[in-house]
């Protein structure tokens, strides 16, 4: 086994975990239930993490997980300065007010 990905959220653990099912690649979340002792332990040893069962699978993984994060920064979002109004990161002109940035 090897710990392959840390995750901030428990759907992102296993958004990656489905990821690596649909590749083949056999894995586990552990950490599930920890969140809620969050606070007594430091809170980067309560995240969600997904291993592989088998070690062979580490590099194909670690692509399969840089292709999701790539994925990720398409949906983060950027505020206009302008209108302040939220628009995704992609964009360069406010959906709301039309004005570039």
């Amino acid at each position: 086994m090897r710990k392959i990905y840390s995750a901030a959220t428990l759907p992102d653990a296993h958004i990656v975990l489905g990821a690596l099912a649909q590749a083949g690649i056999d894995g586990r979340v552990l950490n599930e239930n920890a969140q809620s002792i969050m606070g007594e332990i430091p809170f980067y040893h309560a995240w969600p993490e997904v291993w592989i069962m088998d070690v062979k699978d580490t590099e194909r993984a670690r692509e399969i997980i840089d292709e999701i994060d790539g994925r990720k920064s398409k949906f983060e979002r950027v505020f206009c300065p302008h209108c302040h109004e939220e628009n995704p990161a992609h964009f360069h002109t406010c959906w709301s007010c039309s004005q570039e940035f």
